[in-house]
């Protein structure tokens, strides 16, 4: 197994369970609370730690509980922090959930320390000095990267991924405005249907068939190198290209189905930080989407976002 290297955000999350949405204006009792690690960054580092991976964090937390909760929790499933900055007088991103009797969630994020970091951050010696040995055959290295941070902390991240010969994987979630160039270099950019849709400046569709979001990949690959599209229960659909035919491969990965759903919170970042584990393992693209829809599958049967992750352990040992 090679190396992933997480640029991202690293929240607190407070979770509520509730039977339904409370309307604008109501005020409802909760059936139950909890409060984890949280953040899209933090959660595919865990994700990819327990898919095998060797992982190493990069992002920001403040000089707080809550900072010292993550770092805490990110230790504790296996993630390397030397690149994990705490800011004096910051305080550490956050977020609220509800969770309705479906499994299905709403979140609002506060950035906190997530939106302090800058591209000079990024080419520190914390950060770049990650890259070590990046690109050799025998240390595979991929760069992973979502859409909670400043767009040109992204960029600058990029840009050190190829400077630096490691694989750029890209979700872009949420799907905040990056550059073309950006865009080109992620080998794979991940979205879910909604966002494949905001990346083409397009209004969104829900529920597109298998078909459907395979000529939405179709389209969105020529910005990039390679895309996978999330398609919630129903898996992904991926299509990748080389540079000298084009696209290579096309495809729907099904999802398995879960025993039971209890919370979908974490599942898109479980999907992507076991697919950026399993390309650091040298994968294609095919069979590291098909370990990340199993990996996203069997964290919904839990609650929480990492709690529910020692489901992607398990099904590492199944698969060895």
């Amino acid at each position: 197994m090679g190396r992933v290297i997480v640029l991202g955000s690293a929240n607190v999350d407070a979770v509520t369970y509730v039977d339904t949405f409370p309307q604008p204006g109501e005020t409802i009792l909760a059936l139950d609370a909890r409060t984890g690690l949280g953040g899209k960054g933090a959660n595919q580092a865990a994700a990819a730690s327990l898919t095998g991976a060797r992982v190493s964090f990069a992002g920001a937390v403040g000089d707080d509980a809550s900072g010292e909760f993550v770092q805490r929790t990110l230790a504790a499933h296996g993630v390397e922090l030397e690149a994990l900055s705490v800011l004096t007088g910051v305080l550490t991103g956050s977020a609220a959930i509800a969770v309705d009797g479906a499994g299905e969630n709403t979140i609002i994020v506060a950035s906190g320390a997530n939106a302090r970091l800058d591209p000079a951050w990024v080419r520190s010696d914390s950060v770049a000095g990650l890259f070590d040995g990046a690109g050799s055959a025998q240390v595979p290295v991929v760069g992973l990267a979502q859409g909670e941070l400043p767009a040109a902390v992204v960029a600058e991240f990029a840009a050190l991924c190829r400077e630096q010969g490691a694989r750029f994987v890209l979700n872009l979630a949420p799907a905040i405005a990056v550059t073309a160039e950006v865009l080109a270099e992620a080998d794979p950019l991940i979205v879910n249907e909604g966002e494949a849709f905001a990346v083409l400046g397009e209004d969104a569709r829900d529920e597109l068939s298998t078909s459907e979001a395979l000529l939405l990949a179709e389209h969105l690959v020529d910005r990039c190198r390679s895309v996978v599209i999330t398609l919630g229960a129903a898996g992904a659909v991926f299509v990748g290209r080389d540079g000298a035919d084009g696209r290579v491969a096309a495809a729907h990965v099904p999802s398995p189905k879960p025993e039971r759903v209890v919370d979908t919170t974490g599942a898109g970042d479980a999907f992507v930080g076991a697919l950026a584990a399993r390309l650091s393992a040298g994968d294609a693209l095919a069979a590291a989407a098909a370990w990340g829809a199993a990996a996203g599958s069997a964290s919904v049967q839990a609650p929480g976002a990492v709690d529910s992750y020692g489901a992607l352990a398990e099904l590492r040992l199944a698969r060895s």
